[in-house]
């Protein structure tokens, strides 16, 4: 799956994965999106979508028609968006119900998760979680298009939209197989890793083909756990797993192994060269 995205690597002796980390919690698993108690209203409105939430400036004729959506969208409609210096370019749709991916995996989260276009969105660019201390001080940017104050720059997010095609083979990409936009992970590369790890992100189909949206990577509706069942095509053991930022695997920065190399595996689900199959180590996931 080729990507220039430069990523931090943890790279782990030959230590096999650890029995599964059930986590005990007591918060609800919507974290942040709990909204100070509102819940799903935050989002989706029963009613007459982003009117019957609230949102009377509102003139979007199909608010409400994708997802209940409650959020006012119209202030996105057609913004041209590049990211990864440039390499990627997005324009949103002009409707909520264009039938296109990147509506309910894109622009409806930077109704709230813009800094440019949708500065008046709920998101006011705070972070909800508890942050390792190895993520340094300060405030991080949590909105985007906007960085330290400056708004109107999405270069340096990670590629999203219909053009961010996710592809197969090559010297960065994993032996995996791509049809009508399925990523199949059936290769020997791309099949021990997700022995070792999983594939958890969900790419979306456009024109038959895999495309990133903010979604592939993100599960809106749970913060701090994922599940694996026993079922599952992932090699770790069923349980309950720790995750942050609302990622779709096991992902734990406060883990306190030095050799844990679990936020490294969720990043080389895409960046097959960057992982343990793809340069000779027989690290597995490590815990």
């Amino acid at each position: 799956m080729n990507r220039t995205i430069l990523i931090g690597l943890v790279l782990a002796a030959g230590t096999p994965f650890a029995s599964a980390q059930i986590v005990s919690q007591s918060t609800d698993v919507l974290g942040a999106h709990l909204n100070s108690g509102r819940g799903c209203t935050a989002c989706h409105a029963p009613h007459s979508g982003a009117l019957g939430n609230g949102s009377q400036r509102s003139a979007d004729a199909a608010t409400g028609q994708v997802a209940l959506w409650g959020e006012d969208a119209s202030g996105l409609y057609g913004k041209t968006i590049s990211t990864d210096g440039g390499k990627y370019e997005e324009t949103l749709p002009t409707s909520l119900t264009a039938g296109t991916p990147d509506v309910g995996g894109m622009l409806t989260c930077l109704t709230c998760h813009d800094g440019n276009y949708a500065q008046n969105a709920m998101m006011k660019n705070k972070v909800y979680e508890t942050l390792p201390s190895t993520y340094g001080s300060g405030t991080v940017p949590t909105m985007f298009g906007s960085r330290g104050g400056s708004s109107g720059d999405y270069l340096s997010d990670h590629p999203m939209g219909l053009s961010a095609v996710v592809s197969c083979g090559g010297s960065t990409g994993w032996d995996c197989a791509e049809s009508d936009g399925v990523i199949r992970m059936n290769g020997a590369n791309a099949s021990r890793f997700v022995s070792n790890y999983g594939f958890f992100v969900k790419p979306a189909s456009y024109n038959n083909k895999p495309v990133i949206m903010c979604t592939t990577c993100h599960e809106p509706h749970s913060m701090n756990t994922v599940t694996i069942g026993s079922g599952s095509a992932s090699g770790l053991p069923a349980g309950t797993y720790a995750t942050m930022f609302f990622l779709r695997g096991p992902y734990n920065p406060n883990d306190t192994n030095p050799m844990s190399n679990q936020t490294a595996q969720f990043c080389r689900q895409c960046h097959a060269d960057k992982s343990n199959e793809m340069n000779g180590s027989s690290a597995r996931t490590v815990f």
